[in-house]
Formats: C-alpha cells, sequence, structure tokens
C-alpha cells in the first residue's frame, strides 16, 4: 500500500505486520489440516504427495516466521517482547475502529 495513503487512514507500517501475521496464521492453519489429511487418505500415493505439500507448507512457515522476526513483528522466545507488540496491534486495531 502507498505510504500516503496508509498514513491518511491510520495505518502507518502496521500494514506488513498484519498480513504476516494473517499469512503465518494460515500457513499454521494449513499444516494442521495436511497433517489431517495425511491420517485420513486412502492410498499411499496419496499420503506421499501430502506428505510433500505438508514439508512445503512447514518451509513457508518457517520462513514467514523468520521474515516476522527480523521486522521486529514477532517474538516467539520472549513472551513480554511478544505481549508489547500484540498490544500495540490492540491498540491501533482498537483507536482505528473508533475514527
Amino acid at each position: 500500500m502507498n505510504q500516503f495513503i496508509q498514513n491518511m487512514v491510520g495505518m502507518g507500517g502496521m500494514t506488513d505486520q498484519i498480513i504476516a501475521t494473517d499469512f503465518l496464521m494460515s500457513a499454521k492453519a494449513g499444516i494442521r489440516n495436511y497433517t489431517i489429511a495425511i491420517t485420513e487418505a486412502a492410498t499411499p500415493e496419496l499420503r506421499t504427495v501430502l506428505r510433500e505439500h505438508l514439508q512445503a507448507a512447514i518451509l513457508t512457515h518457517e520462513n514467514i516466521t523468520n521474515y516476522m522476526m527480523s521486522k521486529g513483528y514477532y517474538h516467539p522466545h520472549n513472551l513480554s517482547e511478544q505481549l508489547q507488540v500484540d498490544l500495540t496491534a490492540s491498540q491501533t486495531a482498537t483507536n482505528l475502529a473508533q475514527q
């Protein structure tokens, strides 16, 4: 999104964080879904294909996590820092909703 438009709507740099967080949550859901599908697959060939997709989903999750950590959006090893990030994001969302 154009920086001017982001500033006009009060989002600033939050857009990348929101997109990355949504992508990370979707990747996690995909991983869960693949693991369930593997247990339900009827043929060995299908299980093989699903395992390949699962490995790709895990790699995607790792890449998103690394990106978010490098940007300071995600602190999986420091709960107090992550809490601050989450509180800031929730306050921003609340402020946007009130405008």
